[in-house]
C-alpha cells in the first residue's frame, strides 16, 4: 500500500513481520552463523547491506520491466542483482577482513539463496512501495534479522555456560530457541495490521 508511513513499513518490518522470526525467510544463516555475536553481528550487517542494494535494484529493475511490459522477467533479474551483490561483500571481505571472511564460510556465498533477500524485493514489489518505502522497508527487514541473529546469538553463548542434557544439545537446542523466539515475536503481530 503506497499509503504506509515511513515509521509503519520500518517498525512492520524489524518487528511484525521480522522476515526469520515471523515469516522464517532466512533461516540459514540464522541458525548457522549464530553460534557466535563475532560472526553474527558481521552476517548481520552484509545482509543488510545485501538487502539494501537489492532493494534499490530491484525498484529500479521494475520501473523498467514494467514501462516494458516484461515483468515475467522479474524473478530472474532479480536473483542476478541479488549474486551480484553477494560477490561484492565477499570480495569486499575477503580483501579487508581476511579473517572474518574464513570465520563465516560457506554462509556468507549462501546469502546469495538466502531467501529473506529475494523475499525482500518481491514483497516491495508487490506492495507497489515507491522508491523511498523501499529503502525504509530494506533498512527494517535488514534491522530486523540483525536483531534477530544477534538474539539468537546470544542465547546460544549463554548456553555454552550452561550444563543440557545430551538430548537437547547442538542443533536441537537451537531449534527451540528459535521457536522460542519467533513465539515472542508473534505477539508483535497485531502492530501489522494484518
Amino acid at each position: 500500500m503506497p499509503t504506509e508511513s515511513l515509521s509503519f513499513i520500518f517498525l512492520n518490518a524489524v518487528l511484525a513481520n521480522n522476515f526469520v522470526l515471523a515469516l522464517f525467510l532466512g533461516l540459514c544463516p540464522f541458525l548457522g552463523v549464530s553460534g557466535k555475536l563475532d560472526t553474527a553481528l558481521p552476517m548481520g550487517l552484509a545482509t543488510m547491506f545485501v538487502m539494501l542494494v537489492s532493494s534499490v535494484c530491484a525498484f529500479a529493475i521494475n520501473q523498467i520491466l514494467v514501462t516494458f511490459d516484461i515483468e515475467f522477467l522479474r524473478l530472474i533479474a532479480y536473483i542476478a542483482v541479488i549474486a551480484s551483490a553477494v560477490q561484492l561483500v565477499e570480495m569486499t571481505l575477503k580483501k579487508f577482513t581476511p579473517a572474518l571472511f574464513r570465520s563465516l564460510g560457506i554462509f556468507l556465498p549462501l546469502i546469495t539463496t538466502n531467501c529473506a533477500i529475494l523475499g525482500l524485493a518481491l514483497f516491495q514489489t508487490f506492495k507497489e512501495y515507491d522508491f523511498l518505502q523501499s529503502l525504509v522497508y530494506a533498512i527494517g527487514a535488514g534491522t530486523g534479522f540483525i536483531l534477530a541473529i544477534l538474539l539468537m546469538a546470544g542465547l546460544r553463548e549463554k548456553l555454552e555456560l550452561s550444563t543440557l542434557p545430551s538430548l537437547s544439545q547442538g542443533a536441537a537446542i537451537s531449534l527451540m530457541l528459535g521457536g522460542l523466539l519467533s513465539l515472542s515475536f508473534m505477539g508483535f503481530a497485531g502492530l501489522g495490521g494484518g
